[in-house]
């Protein structure tokens, strides 16, 4: 076998330049024009290529006379195919002889040194092609390629040498040798012009950001022109939201430092003048209906600062308000007229009746495995109905909140006819199937191993099947369970779920139980945001390993109870996201009845709510932060010969922080366990907001916390039983992190009103993972 030549084609370059038309010399072996007539043409050198089909490229053919025009044309076509690495022509008596040497032809593409970047994602951006022929040209723009796409990657640094080792059968194989260098990171963002804004409160603004070590899982401080135009937006919408109607950025420069490992960012920016709202009027062009019944949708008021997004959200109460008044098509236009003296903008609030536009069909694409008919029972829209904006952006979120998709977008194209319009729905499916083998820790049950199958999509259906096994030092699960949201297709949401429980309750009540059943669920919407559901438990209870020195209300509690229950819940949410709300409200009714079958009777109604306030827009803030809200209250009622004490409502850990689980309300001192009540009532106040010198893109989230609760009527009397009502409170703060190894909480809490006998706690630590 021959040897090898190892050809480099960047730096110095050993493979022989390909010949062009352009640097092609002038052949003097073509006779002058008119010299006789080409009686024959004979073609040398061709292995791959037929002769045949070199002809047929040739302009110059027999018969037609020796030119050097045509011959040149000729030459120069021959080279433009890109099949010849050198080609000649020549004449022997009335023979033009065609002499040519052919490109090599792929063999095979490498790539060396790529880490950061697969060579399924590298070969993608290629032309050259196993079996293609392979030119110095091609593989220099497959270079020039490659390297774009590192620099999209934030990797300017990155060098490339294609290199060529010859076969035998004129054959090459193409190694791209890669040096991908380090991430080209933004060193410093500068702003100039700003004058009502500091750059510290802008760079909060803009998706880029310096970087510093705390960012190594974030991408936000890596170079991208394309994140760059976002920040544009980005600073646009700010200022405009603020009131700076006449704010344009200048200039956006992204510098690359000498060493090629760092970007320099400078935005150049004319804030103008910031404006108030003037006077605001509503008025109606459509017949019969008044524009003072709008009015009170309206959101903006004279004399505050103007806002783009305010503007948006009065059109849009608008549109909603005059939509739900029976105008399916009103339209709302603002007409804005600038008073640079006073530095106010006059708002018109026009209602008209916008085009007639129904909805002719609704195509989805996207979904390989969820079925269409799970995406559309979730449209708030049908085929045929009248276009609703409103109804348009609801039913997106529906979709999202399903957490089948890691993309969801809605869009609108024109119709059949100017009256029809086609809804568009194109998603990008992500796996709901988890396979849970992990451990972590929590305050509540210790060290914990898990094991879990779960499919939230099962054959694309939208039906939600799991099974978990979860063993911890204080409490092991076994679950099964099946979940249908459509059940029969209609809006029903039916499951069923079968567990086996034993919980180590020695820190709270000293004694163990263990509990296994099922339980039927059955669910309905009333309208968007009422729903209600209903279930039927069976369980049977078993309490033992009671501690010699247990109370005797716990000792009294040792045996075996059937718990026969059937329970309600009714949901009014008003929450803009299931999944991560950050404003709206929510509401539930529910109520706990047993008695009918087994030997437990009770009643046990329960109320709590909870609040999210949004105050970014209130502190002019770009990142989010949100006041949460929350309230609870519940009571029970036994009616049954044996009163359970395990039924009854435990104070302290998840809903009062600060305090031990059980470590606040009724208790038998003598023994130090915790009896319940049968009264309860708790409050929280938090305040969620991002951490400093975090990129919301990590994922940890920062609170503050203040937690109040009552707990009281054990159920039992005694003289070494104290029931105190009085409230506790217990205050704090804690960061929630979405970590790539499972959800981590940590608190620290602080009880700050409570009784000698209650029992606190510091530190509450959850941490869970999965692979």
């Amino acid at each position: 076998m021959p040897p090898l030549r190892l050809i480099l084609l960047a730096g110095a370059l050993v493979l022989p330049a390909p010949a062009t038309p352009e640097a092609q010399p002038r052949r003097p072996a073509v006779e002058a024009a008119g010299a006789g007539l080409i009686r024959a043409v004979r073609v040398e050198g061709a292995q791959r290529i037929e002769e045949a089909t070199i002809r047929s490229y040739m302009l110059a053919q027999p018969g037609d006379p020796f030119d050097a025009d045509r011959l040149d044309r000729t030459l120069r076509t021959l080279f433009a195919t890109g099949l010849f690495r050198d080609v000649s022509l020549r004449r022997e008596a009335d023979t033009l002889v065609v002499t040519v040497v052919e490109n090599p032809i792929v063999n095979r593409i490498a790539f060396e040194g790529n880490r950061a970047l697969g060579d399924e994602t590298l070969r993608a951006e290629l032309q050259l092609r196993p079996r293609a022929v392979f030119t110095r040209a091609a593989a220099q723009a497959d270079r020039q390629r490659l390297l774009d796409i590192y620099a999209r990657r934030g990797r300017f640094g990155a060098q490339i040498e294609p290199k060529v080792i010859e076969l035998d059968q004129n054959r090459v194989d193409v190694v791209f040798e890669i040096a991908e260098g380090e991430s080209t990171l933004i060193r410093r963002i500068n702003f100039v012009g700003n004058r009502a804004f500091s750059s510290g409160e802008l760079s909060d603004v803009i998706a880029s950001r310096e970087t510093a070590w705390w960012r190594f899982l974030s991408t936000s401080d890596q170079y991208d022109p394309e994140r760059l135009s976002f920040d544009r937006e980005l600073l646009r919408r700010f200022y405009l939201k603020n009131g700076y109607a006449d704010f344009r950025v200048v200039s956006a420069v992204a510098e690359l430092a000498p060493d090629r490992t760092s970007f320099f960012v400078t935005f150049t920016v004319d804030e103008g003048e910031r404006y108030r709202v003037g006077k605001v009027d509503v008025v109606s062009q459509i017949r019969n209906l008044d524009a003072e019944t709008l009015r009170g949708a309206l959101t903006l008021r004279e004399g505050g600062w103007y806002g783009a997004d305010a503007v948006e959200a009065s059109m849009n109460a608008l549109a909603t308000a005059a939509q739900n008044a029976g105008y399916a098509f009103a339209e709302v236009r603002p007409r804005l007229t600038r008073n640079a003296e006073t530095r106010t903008i006059d708002i018109v609030f026009e209602v008209i009746e916008g085009p007639r536009v129904f909805v002719e069909r609704i195509d989805i694409v996207g979904n390989i495995r969820t079925k269409d008919q799970v995406i559309r029972r979730e449209f708030r829209i049908a085929e045929g109905d009248a276009f609703s904006a409103a109804r348009i952006a609801r039913s997106r979120q529906r979709i999202v909140d399903l957490n089948y998709f890691n993309k969801v977008e809605v869009s609108n194209a024109p119709g059949s006819a100017p009256d029809r319009t086609v809804v568009q729905v194109e998603v990008e499916e992500k796996a709901t199937g988890e396979l849970t083998i992990g451990g972590g820790f929590s305050t509540d049950s210790g060290a914990l191993a898990t094991f879990g199958l779960r499919e939230r999509n099962l054959v694309g259906t939208g039906l939600d099947g799991q099974f978990q096994v979860t063993l911890a030092q204080r409490r092991s699960q076994f679950d099964l369970s099946l979940t249908d949201p459509y059940f029969l297709d209609r809006n029903l949401v039916a499951g069923i779920d079968a567990f086996y429980i034993t919980r180590n309750n020695r820190d709270v009540a000293s004694f163990d139980d263990k509990r296994v059943g099922f339980a039927l669920r059955i669910g309905y919407e009333f309208n968007e945001h009422l729903r209600q559901s209903w279930s039927y438990s069976l369980i049977q209870r078993k309490i033992d390993n009671i501690e010699a020195g247990a109370s005797r209300f716990i000792r009294d509690q040792e045996g075996t109870t059937v718990l026969s229950q059937v329970s309600q819940v009714l949901t009014y949410d008003r929450r803009d996201s299931r999944i991560d709300p950050r404003e709206g409200f929510v509401v539930r009714i529910g109520t706990d009845v047993s008695g009918l079958g087994g030997d437990v009777g009770f009643f046990r109604p329960r109320l709590d709510g909870t609040y999210y306030q949004p105050l970014s827009p209130i502190l002019g803030l770009q990142q989010p932060y949100t006041l949460v809200l929350s309230a609870g209250v519940g009571y029970l009622l036994q009616y049954g010969q044996r009163e359970r004490i395990i039924d009854n409502f435990f104070l302290g850990g998840e809903n009062l922080r600060g305090f031990r689980r059980g470590g606040a309300g009724p208790r038998d001192i003598a023994t130090d366990d915790s009896l319940g009540g049968r009264l309860i009532w708790t409050a929280s106040t938090e305040l969620r907001f991002p951490l400093p010198f975090v990129s919301d893109d990590i994922g940890i989230q920062g609170r503050t916390f203040v937690d109040v609760g009552a707990l009281t009527d054990p159920g039992v009397s005694g003289t070494n039983v104290v029931d105190d009502s009085s409230p506790r409170v217990g205050i704090g703060v804690g960061v929630a992190w979405r970590s790539p190894f499972g959800l981590v909480n940590v608190d620290l809490g602080w009880a700050v009103v409570k009784k000698s006998y209650d029992d606190t706690e510091l530190f509450r630590f959850g941490f869970g993972t999965r692979f």
